[in-house]
């Protein structure tokens, strides 16, 4: 049998469980859908209406890039893509990692260790109920996934990036 402190206790951590819970469902529930950056500090170089951008993308890029969507894992065929180039924007073809910094993560998604430079930009990202860095274009402002500290080095970074929101380009070695 359960002693009453015992009960009273068990009581007690349940209720702080639940109301964890409950804040961090609240907080998920609350996350607001952006436009792929935090427009209201930053400005962009190539701006389009919401309807032009449904035009210029394919429905997935659109949630991708505009929605901060997330592309299935190992879903992507840039993923598989090993020869020299470059990784540009699907948004605006800004060129923003060359592949000679793409590593295999294992995580199915195009890693890289560092972007080109004056081609990327972070914000911090608190939607999950946890703080990440989200990457976006600097051109576009277009959502290209999230950097994390767990990299190869020389910069101990993992780029983590949808393939969706990425184009190739090869180029001569």
């Amino acid at each position: 049998m359960q002693s009453r402190r015992g009960f009273l206790l068990s009581g007690g951590a349940a209720a702080v469980a639940a109301t964890i819970g409950l804040v961090r469902w609240s907080s998920l529930r609350a996350a607001p859908t952006s436009t792929g950056a935090d427009t209201a500090s930053e400005t962009f170089q190539v701006v389009h209406t919401d309807a032009e951008w449904r035009q210029l993308l394919d429905a997935n890029q659109y949630e991708v890039l505009r929605h901060e969507g997330t592309e299935r894992p190992y879903s992507s065929p840039l993923n598989d893509e090993h020869r020299p180039g470059v990784f540009g924007c699907a948004g605006c073809k800004l060129d923003l990692f060359s592949s000679t910094t793409k590593f295999d993560s294992h995580t199915g998604w195009p890693s890289f260790w560092r972007p080109l430079d004056h081609a990327v930009s972070t914000h911090d990202d608190h939607s999950f109920g946890v703080l990440r860095s989200e990457v976006h274009c600097v051109r576009c402002g277009g959502h290209l996934g999230h950097v994390f500290d767990d990299g190869p080095k020389p910069t101990g970074l993992r780029y983590c990036m949808n393939g969706l929101a990425m184009n190739f380009t090869p180029r001569p070695a």
